[in-house]
């Protein structure tokens, strides 16, 4: 008799854990839900829901959720602000000659007005050329428009995988890339008059490439300076 008892306590305790987890578990399908039919703020969301991947589901033999693919839509969205620079920018680079070597693409960050080295800087150098300071100021001039004018900018520099040798200035790529940023800083800051708490710099040497340093073309890819004005939602999560 105590042995019948005792398991029937442990079925009891059994059915009552079955049913509290199927009510978690419609709970978290019914808050995913109401964030779909929202406007979703990718970067936010994903930190929200972060704690869900990478776990046991809630039931016996469950699967966690994978938001990869519900956020690509919202991730390729860019603030109608932001659009309307884009294309500023791009009929201002066709118009000096610069299409293939000002390039601006969208991310999930923001958008990347991408400079490539040679637009700025001679090779091995972190002093801005002369030609570059003009336009500099005109990109400068269209950030400070009233519409632009509270977006947040980084400036980040790189490099490719080619070692400093012949600059005692500049021992690796590290210093390199981080003085070519903060030069491009300090001439939007101190020339072009854009406010010093809108914007940072960073320098990542070769570790974040756009292309495979394996050709000299693709190596020229690679060393280039990016303008990133940021989206709204990152605005608080990036330095």
């Amino acid at each position: 008799m105590r042995k019948r008892r005792r398991k029937e306590e442990e079925s009891n305790v059994g059915n009552w854990l079955t049913t509290y987890s199927d009510m978690v578990t419609l709970l978290l399908c019914f808050f995913v839900l109401l964030f779909s039919f929202s406007e979703i703020d990718a970067q936010k969301f994903r930190s929200i829901m972060s704690s869900f991947q990478g776990g046991t589901g809630v039931l016996e033999g469950g699967t966690t959720l994978d938001l990869n693919e519900n956020l690509e839509s919202s991730e390729g969205l860019l603030e109608e602000d932001l659009e309307e620079l884009k294309d500023i920018l791009e009929k201002y680079a066709d118009s000096i000659g610069l299409g293939e070597e000002i390039i601006l693409s969208v991310e999930e960050r923001g958008l990347v007005v991408r400079f490539m080295d040679s637009v700025l800087f001679d090779s091995g150098k972190a002093d801005l050329k002369p030609e570059s300071k003009k336009i500099l100021k005109n990109v400068a001039d269209i950030l400070n428009r009233d519409e632009f004018k509270d977006k947040l900018i980084k400036v980040e520099g790189h490099t490719d995988t080619d070692p400093i040798i012949y600059s005692k200035k500049y021992p690796t790529n590290w210093e390199l890339s981080a003085i070519r940023a903060t030069n491009v800083l300090r001439y939007l800051v101190e020339e072009g008059n854009i406010k010093g708490s809108r914007i940072s710099s960073s320098g990542y040497s070769y570790y974040r490439p756009i292309a495979p340093n394996d050709t000299p073309e693709n190596k020229a890819k690679n060393r280039r300076v990016d303008i990133v004005i940021l989206q709204s939602s990152f605005e608080e999560i990036e330095p």
